[in-house]
């Protein structure tokens, strides 16, 4: 079906709230906002080169005005914008060229023709134009003419990128990194790289873009102050932004402004506060941002791309933050600018982008529906001229996205499906999703639910391949995991769980079971940044016999538990919550607060936030008074038990259930599920408990026993600010004397000693009682020894010594002192994160900060249980948590709650 670029009129004009696909697409664009700004820059760079060139060629006939003179007059117009001017001067020159038969400078005065034709936005004129120049080019063997050629090339893909021909420009600037090889021009080479590098990260292979980057940085920074060096520098920052390293991003855009800055370019200036601008808007410094970009937008830069970027960024920033307000003449301004652009693909993204900031902004009278609507129309028509299919998927599905808001159902899904056939043609899976999302929302409000769960599993399977080439997106510019990927699975699930007769069948519970470790891994890889899982298919039966796996499943309004028992059928059950449930969570959010546990300390404890997103509201579940009565956290305790266990307790009993493993639902991520109480007991009491964020990422081999050694070491002492730990060393010296092995004390727990002792321990238990902090930002999660804080990439390359040869790997991990970050509603994602990077096959940690005696109890106590071979760690775990709680010093749950097992737990 064609689509018409004339809008049919909406049934809605202004009554309605902005879909976040179009809010969402302006972070997601960020990632390309250099485009049209590289290829304004380079073009200058590429000219200027070139005529550098041409100086070295042999000298020829010379006219009354010769050729030499037309190109640089036309460069002189080019730099001024008169790019009109340029064109007739080049052709002119080019003309010339070929009476006196001169091929090398006739192909390089077509090539500087080509970049004013693309100025202009004659697309065709400067495909042939660059064509006719390679063709001169061609089978020359000659230093100068592979030098002409990587220029040609150059100039070529950013024909390609600004077109969105995203896989012919990766080329093109290949074969121009060839070129250049062949000579001993570096400045051309580097030229070509850093153009290849940002086709990469067009393309979305940021990691590839990042190594690319890094590997020529050297070399870069040898050069000297030019804007080849401000413009290498300014992509290795935004590069390093995209894939969450704020701090060396910020360090290269500085140091690309201070290149700026001494070069006196305007343009490269006002870049390299885009950039910046970009970088502190990740880290949620809003006024930071919002300076950046005014600096960026300054009109002396000349540069009307980056000026336009830099606003548009600027209000959709304003637009996402309540605090702030748009200026109705600032964006009349940026309208009219935007509709000046010549057709190209930051023009057509520039329209989107607008667009979607303005359809925030309804309610407050900034625009209508219909224009905006009028204007995606013409991004469409504007990107099938430029035979941009990517912008032309991009703009078709925005349109799709107005009417489904409009519930213009038929419409909506027309263009979603128009959409999704480009993308899908142009294998373009970042984009696909999008509209294979929004074809199983319009299909399910249509009441068509096998359509919609055929079009949600095609969304959730772009998503799988997407990890694999997308995963080092930054939060704030990725498809936002939170707003972008997470609802994708959650719906798809709700669907599989709400069949028409309310009781969904096994193949529907196996795929929402199946579906939901899937989130867990997805949500790692973006916690991680990297693809770094290997995921294979584990069927609990295969595992352990006496073990049953609890999924619990927050969809809004609706708690839904998935069970698998071995040999026997999945079971579902669910609650929705309201009423009285709602009013419970309320109280008890106010009921408890935290008290010092120690008062010789002085230490406070936080209380673990618990069950968050369910109402809006941060409940909490237990507080760190160990003075507190039963009462105050009993009753939340008993209602989780009642909505998680009660419905299965029969089933548990007769099964034979020894072990409880929970694929938690990242709202009960910070919950310990050892202080679920059925109204006599609490759960650790009648079952050991382990976490998996899911069988597929678990190893499940059983624990070898024998004479237990392990590595111990830890910090008593106050370091790098945070308070000393006195009980760390006695439970250090009392756990040596329980198993044998090496211990690292203060001082002597350094890095590199950790290492070393790591590498030599021949028994696989590394015992850490230091601070450290599990957090959902991957950057905030750490382990602290005397001279480091280790995140989770450096900790896993410390434990990796033992990973080569015959020796066997970590079995467990301990991480005693250890917590949840304060006010971190999902901190328990970094525990995770450690427990499947860090290489151990189990770890043992804190959800928070714990009593330094009752710590050093239960850790010895538990390496005593662990000598008994009979026993798997989670029971081994159980026992001691149950002999504490039985103490009447220690049977507060704050004492004993807060150690969980994550992984195996055999």
């Amino acid at each position: 079906m064609r689509y018409s670029p004339k809008v049919k009129p909406l049934q809605q004009d202004e009554a309605w709230v902005m879909f976040p696909i179009l809010r969402q697409l302006i972070k997601r664009q960020i990632s390309r906002i250099y485009v049209f700004l590289a290829v304004l820059t380079f073009c200058v760079t590429t000219l200027t080169h070139l005529l550098a060139t041409q100086a070295t060629l042999p000298p020829t006939a010379q006219p009354s005005i010769s050729p030499q003179t037309l190109v640089q007059q036309g460069k002189t117009h080019y730099d001024a914008g008169q790019y009109t001017d340029a064109i007739n001067l080049l052709q002119q020159a080019a003309d010339a060229f070929q009476s006196q038969g001169d091929r090398l400078r006739q192909a390089m005065t077509l090539t500087n023709l080509a970049l004013a034709y693309q100025q202009l936005g004659q697309w065709q004129d400067a495909q042939d134009t660059i064509t006719t120049s390679l063709q001169l080019l061609d089978n020359a063997q000659t230093p100068d003419t592979w030098t002409l050629q990587g220029a040609a090339f150059n100039v070529q893909g950013q024909l390609y990128l600004a077109q969105g021909n995203l896989e012919a420009a990766l080329d093109s600037f290949t074969t121009a990194v060839n070129s250049y090889t062949q000579t001993e021009d570096e400045v051309g080479l580097l030229h070509s790289q850093i153009n290849q590098a940002q086709a990469l990260q067009l393309a979305g292979m940021y990691r590839r873009a990042l190594d690319s980057l890094q590997q020529i940085e050297p070399r870069l920074q040898q050069q000297p102050d030019s804007a080849l060096k401000a413009i290498g520098l300014r992509r290795l920052g935004n590069v390093l932004r995209l894939v969450g390293t704020m701090d060396d991003a910020k360090k290269r855009l500085t140091q690309s402004l201070q290149v700026a800055q001494v070069i006196q370019s305007p343009e490269q200036i006002s870049a390299a506060f885009l950039g910046l601008g970009n970088t502190a808007r990740s880290q949620g410094q809003i006024e930071a941002a919002l300076n950046y970009y005014q600096q960026a937008a300054d009109p002396v830069s000349g540069d009307s791309s980056t000026r336009i970027q830099a606003q548009l960024n600027q209000l959709s920033l304003i637009v996402a933050t309540p605090s702030l307000s748009a200026d109705p003449a600032f964006i009349q301004s940026l309208q009219n600018q935007i509709s000046q652009l010549p057709a190209s693909r930051t023009a057509i993204e520039a329209r989107i982008n607008l667009a979607g900031s303005l359809m925030t902004l309804q309610s407050q009278d900034y625009a209508k529906t219909s224009d905006i609507a009028q204007s995606l129309a013409v991004a469409v028509e504007q990107a099938k001229q430029l035979e941009d299919n990517r912008s032309q998927s991009l703009a078709l599905g925005q349109l799709g996205a107005i009417y489904e808001q409009t519930q213009q159902w038929k419409e909506a899904q027309a263009l979603t499906e128009q959409a999704l056939v480009i993308a899908q043609s142009i294998n373009a899976p970042d984009i696909a999703y999008n509209w294979q999302w929004q074809l199983g929302r319009l299909l399910k409000a249509q009441g068509k639910r096998d359509g919609a769960i055929a079009a949600y599993n095609a969304a959730v399977n772009s998503l799988e391949s997407l990890r694999r080439d997308l995963v080092s997106i930054n939060s704030q510019v990725q498809f936002s995991f939170r707003d972008r990927v997470e609802p994708i699975y959650r719906e798809l699930v709700r669907l599989l769980l709400s069949s028409p007769t309310d009781n969904p069948d096994q193949n529907d519970l196996a795929q929402a079971r199946d579906v939901i470790e899937s989130l867990q891994q997805a949500e790692l890889v973006n916690f991680f940044r990297e693809d770094c899982l290997n995921a294979n298919r584990i069927v609990i039966d295969e595992v352990d016999q006496n073990a049953a796996v609890i999924y619990p499943i927050v969809l809004g309004d609706r708690l839904d538990v998935v069970v698998s028992l071995p040999d026997a059928p999945l079971r579902h059950f669910g609650t929705r919550l309201q009423g009285k449930d709602s009013n419970l969570f309320s109280q008890l959010r106010t009921a408890i607060s935290p008290l010092s546990v120690e008062p010789n300390r002085g230490q406070l404890i936080t209380i673990p936030e618990s069950l968050q997103n369910i109402f809006r509201a941060q409940i909490v579940l237990m507080g760190g008074n160990p003075r507190a009565t039963s009462e105050e956290y009993l009753p939340l305790a008993q209602q989780l038990y009642d909505w998680l266990i009660r419905p299965i307790e029969s089933d548990l009993a007769a099964s034979g259930t020894k072990t409880l493993v929970f694929v938690l639902d990242s709202p009960l991520l910070n919950l310990p599920m050892a202080v679920l109480h059925d109204g006599n007991q609490f759960l650790i009491e009648k079952y050991a408990i382990a976490y998996t964020p899911g069988l597929q990422l678990l190893d499940p081999k059983p624990l070898t026993r024998g004479d237990i050694s392990a590595f111990t070491g830890g910090l008593s002492e106050s370091r790098q600010g945070l308070p000393a730990l006195p009980f760390v060393e006695t439970e250090l010296q009392q756990i040596k004397a329980q198993v044998s092995g090496q211990l690292l004390l203060n001082q002597d727990f350094t890095t590199t000693a950790i290492e070393q002792a790591i590498d030599s321990v021949p028994f696989p238990v590394v015992h850490l009682a230091t601070h450290g902090q599990f957090s959902s930002k991957l950057e905030d999660t750490f382990i602290l020894t005397w001279d480091n804080r280790l995140n989770i990439n450096q900790l896993n390359t410390l434990l990796q010594t033992r990973a080569g040869g015959d020796r066997q790997p970590i079995e467990l991990l301990v991480l005693s002192a250890c917590q949840t970050a304060t006010g971190d509603k999902r901190a328990a994602l970094g525990l995770a994160g450690v427990a499947v990077r860090a290489g151990a096959r189990s770890t043992l940690a804190t959800l928070w900060f714990v009593n330094d005696a009752a710590t050093a109890d239960l850790m010895i106590r538990f390496y005593q249980e662990l000598t008994d071979k009979t026993l798997t760690k989670a029971e081994a775990l159980r026992r001691v948590q149950v002999s504490l709680l039985k103490e009447k010093k220690y049977q507060n749950p704050v004492y004993w709650a807060p150690f969980v097992l994550v992984g195996n737990w055999l």
